[in-house]
């Protein structure tokens, strides 16, 4: 059965940025505050390497999964229960369990080594027999090769992956309505499950358009999951435009709200809050008990997973009230790639800033480059720079410096190339043969 609605909406404003594509253009909030998020990693605890470790992922953008855990995570982790938790005997790990379920709002939670797995798993505890399709966005874990193609394997199923229509996310009327297999068509797979993400690529899925989705799905008992791998960022914003406290009080205000819509939630527990390993799926008891044995079907199954789920819980405690300084590191970043002119495949709304090197200038292999080259070197992937709660500002200001040399450095070089061409017309120069 579909998830009961909120009819609450969440007002998240958007301060405007500039972008590649017209639906970039979105108001974001106030600037938030930007703060130093030091972690607790000494050498007398955790060894010298962990501490030196530490220091370069401060200036690693790849993601936020590759954050180092903290002497108090791995400490609290030593003194866990140590009970087998496939025979449900590890205190620790239920109260993990029921921490995220209270929070979300949902009856019960199950701990699980992956989100990937947890994903699969609620979409596999909810559909029953084929036919059946799923509705997701274009750009979602679920569907992409991230998740293996784990919906075709495991749930027999057909994904209707949708572009959203405004570039940004889905709605109701443009994209889901015309995409919606109902009926008794044999040509079609009905439609029984939509699964959206939030945030995704960094973005923000308005919660006044959630609610839109999952109340047209339950006119047609069609259930609603949501991957929430970063819902946490999501109810940072909440937090942080509400005035609500960052700790456990004010974040199941903000998560019962966003997960309301929805039936099943799948919450990453390393990214953005930095556990060493696991994620939480919640919903109904039922269904819970159902993908419980899916995981051990799966081979999912954790004997002794205390250790690993205090770490996890410590983490939540300490790291989430400290997410709203990396969007405001974030938004330093955008506003200065802004100032030197460049462009944004997706707007800044919470901790990444996706930037259109081309409107700089700068090709990715030499901003890669020069980035290793550093004394103290900036690990860059491409166009996705994630700013998680172990970045520090320094950090900011090097990548930033790095643009603005790299930039000068391209401009000079195409101005050479102008004079050369304009003397000598006839043999025109490209910049990869000069």
């Amino acid at each position: 059965m579909s998830a009961s609605i909120s009819t609450r909406t969440l007002l998240l404003p958007l301060r405007t940025t500039l972008a590649v594509r017209p639906h970039n253009t979105r108001t974001f909030a106030t600037i938030m505050p930007v703060a130093l998020n030091k972690a607790s990693i000494s050498a007398d605890v955790g060894g010298q390497h962990n501490v030196d470790q530490l220091a370069k992922i401060s200036r690693d953008f790849r993601s936020d999964t590759i954050t180092v855990p903290t002497d108090s995570m791995l400490v609290a982790g030593i003194k866990a229960s140590r009970g087998d938790d496939v025979y449900r005997d590890d205190p620790a790990t239920i109260e993990l369990e029921n921490r995220i379920a209270n929070l979300t709002g949902k009856e019960a939670g199950l701990f699980l080594v992956s989100g990937t797995m947890s994903n699969q798993l609620a979409i596999r505890s909810t559909l029953a027999q084929p036919p059946h399709s799923v509705i997701t966005d274009h750009r979602a874990h679920v569907h992409q090769v991230r998740d293996s193609g784990g919906i075709a394997v495991f749930s027999q199923a057909t994904t209707h992956a949708l572009p959203p229509c405004n570039g940004h996310h889905l709605t109701l009327q443009d994209d889901i309505l015309p995409n919606l297999q109902l009926g008794n068509d044999i040509h079609t797979a009905p439609t029984r499950l939509i699964c959206l993400e939030n945030t995704l690529a960094g973005t923000v899925f308005p919660q006044d358009e959630i609610v839109k989705i999952s109340e047209e799905a339950a006119k047609h008992d069609i259930i609603m999951h949501l991957d929430g791998a970063r819902i946490w960022e999501v109810a940072a914003r909440v937090c942080h435009e509400r005035g609500l406290p960052m700790q456990d009080e004010g974040l199941g205000v903000a998560l019962k709200e966003l997960c309301a819509p929805f039936n099943t939630i799948s919450l990453c527990l390393s990214k953005g809050i930095g556990a060493p390993i696991g994620s939480v799926l919640v919903g109904p008891k039922p269904l819970i008990e159902r993908a419980r044995w899916f995981r051990k079907m799966f081979g999912g199954g954790i004997r002794q997973s205390g250790a690993i789920a205090t770490a996890a819980s410590v983490a939540l405690t300490e790291h989430f009230p400290k997410l709203i300084g990396t969007h405001g590191l974030a938004r330093k970043l955008a506003d200065g790639v802004q100032a030197l002119g460049g462009k944004f495949v997706y707007p800044t709304e919470t901790n990444m800033v996706w930037v259109d090197l081309a409107s700089l200038g700068i090709p990715l292999k030499d901003l890669q480059a020069a980035g290793e080259a550093l004394e103290q070197p900036l690990v860059i992937r491409g166009a996705r720079f994630v700013v998680h709660h172990q970045i520090t500002e320094q950090a900011i200001d090097d990548l930033l410096i790095l643009f603005k040399e790299l930039q000068d450095k391209h401009r000079a070089k195409q101005g050479d190339l102008d004079a050369i061409n304009e003397k000598r017309p006839q043999e025109k120069l490209i910049a990869g043969q000069y």
